[in-house]
């Protein structure tokens, strides 16, 4: 089975990490990673956003260290629309965040348009940090917390 996810990952962390897990559990893995371009028309805040060689470089390194686990390929490829790779005829399914859920159903119509099967949406809850909140790049880059969750003790 040949899976797609697409995101910024800018910097990863372990909500991205039960992405991929899910997406390996179901097969060979194609990561959309959003060009520079596309990055900022895709996020809901406004902050800076590291070029897209340092994020596919740390994209890789982390896939490369869940890969193995589950004896799957994967390949990163730039996305240069939000709706991207998705809409290719080889993939199956689909892995979400649950505010990403609607854009899948979104190039699933875009799929029935050119005559492709629908992608089964598989949809991943979130990880939430220890303050109960949920883990994002946004509040690890404001320093609220850190990649895995923990607040970040001002003191």
């Amino acid at each position: 089975m040949d899976v797609a996810l697409g995101g910024t990952f800018d910097p990863v962390h372990d909500g991205h990490r039960k992405l991929f897990e899910r997406a390996f559990e179901l097969g060979d893995v194609t990561v959309g990673l959003t060009s520079d371009d596309l990055a900022p028309e895709t996020r809901s805040v406004d902050r800076p956003i590291r070029p897209f060689d340092e994020r596919r470089q740390a994209l890789e390194d982390e896939l490369e260290s869940i890969a193995p686990d589950y004896d799957r390929t994967f390949e990163v490829r730039k996305l240069e629309s939000p709706t991207g790779i998705a809409t290719e005829p080889q993939f199956d399914y689909l892995v979400v965040s649950p505010e990403t859920k609607d854009g899948g159903e979104r190039i699933n119509e875009i799929r029935q348009e050119r005559g492709h099967d629908p992608l089964e949406i598989v949809v991943v809850p979130h990880v939430l940090a220890d303050d109960g909140d949920i883990i994002s790049s946004t509040r690890i880059v404001q320093g609220e917390i850190d990649e895995h969750g923990n607040v970040v003790d001002d003191e």
